[in-house]
């Protein structure tokens, strides 16, 4: 096996030196910057560390490997491919671990497959800097076997989600969506407890609300119970929304949950289950979606 990487950014320095510390004693790599005054120091720092041979072309790095890590920019990552088409081959695995839309990773993989190679489509869940080549990876794509096999031996953490290219970027995506909305909300509870100098009793109080219950009781418990009452609650939240406008606060986390207690309060979940709440949060999202379609048509 030779693994090569187009495109060597901090992810796929990471990469490298943690494999290297498992044992693959020599890397190949193609980087655009590399000629960059303001770069080409650093690139060849890092690929020296690690062991990683620089080539002059990405096709260069395809032709050698066996195995070749696409880490690019997500809106650089289908032109990466399209550039590549007459290196791609029978016995090469493309991994792309871009963060593009699921869409563009079927894009992708089609240039990939239609060149004869296998394709992974890649998503690291975590911090590279922390965990390096151990980092979660969910992977979908017909390559997703192929590179399991080669790589599982060496300390990688990667689970398969399908054979769909494009599965494993939309879990990234919509975990995004979690991960990085609630520091957006953190960081307004925060600036809003210590405007109010209530910082230590209001975080002890999510602290034990949170903690009570592992994440799953609580997420199906919170969703389930705002179903049901979702028009009180955003009534309830406009005097957040009021408090922080008065003290010149950010609210916009607080009204875009106002907009979604007041969507889910257009369900009448409290007459359809007759002032009851329903048993799980899935209940909860099947309304929604019926909404969605009867609103579309």
């Amino acid at each position: 096996m030779k693994l090569g990487f187009v495109g060597f950014g901090e992810a796929a320095y990471e990469m490298a030196s943690g494999l290297h510390s498992e044992g693959i004693e020599r890397f190949y790599a193609f980087d655009p910057l590399l000629d960059d005054v303001n770069l080409s120091e650093r690139i060849r720092d890092r690929a020296s560390k690690a062991n990683v041979e620089l080539l002059a072309s990405a096709n260069e790095v395809l032709e050698i490997c066996t195995i070749v890590i696409a880490a690019v920019p997500a809106n650089k990552t289908l032109e990466a491919a399209q550039s590549l088409t007459d290196s791609f081959k029978d016995d090469l695995i493309y991994v792309d671990v871009s963060a593009a839309t699921p869409e563009i990773k079927k894009q992708v993989a089609s240039v990939v497959e239609d060149g004869g190679s296998l394709f992974v489509d890649a998503a690291m869940l975590g911090p590279l800097p922390v965990y390096k080549h151990k980092v979660p990876f969910s992977a979908s794509g017909n390559g997703t076997d192929s590179f399991i096999k080669n790589l599982a031996g060496y300390g990688m953490q990667i689970t398969k989600i399908s054979d769909n290219p494009g599965d494993a970027s939309a879990l990234k995506l919509i975990r995004s969506i979690y991960m990085k909305g609630v520091v957006g909300l953190m960081v307004e509870f925060l600036e809003a407890a210590k405007t109010y100098g209530v910082e230590e009793p209001a975080i002890r109080s999510i602290n034990e609300t949170m903690n009570a219950k592992t994440f799953v009781e609580t997420m199906n418990r919170l969703v389930t119970g705002s179903a049901l009452h979702a028009q009180r609650r955003a009534v309830e939240l406009s005097g957040s929304i009021e408090m922080l406008q008065e003290s010149n606060l950010d609210a916009s986390m607080s009204i875009a949950a106002q907009k979604k207690l007041e969507r889910l309060a257009d369900l009448n979940i409290s007459e359809k289950y007759k002032g009851k709440k329903p048993d799980t949060w899935e209940e909860v999202l099947a309304l929604l979606m019926k909404e969605n379609e009867v609103y579309h048509i």
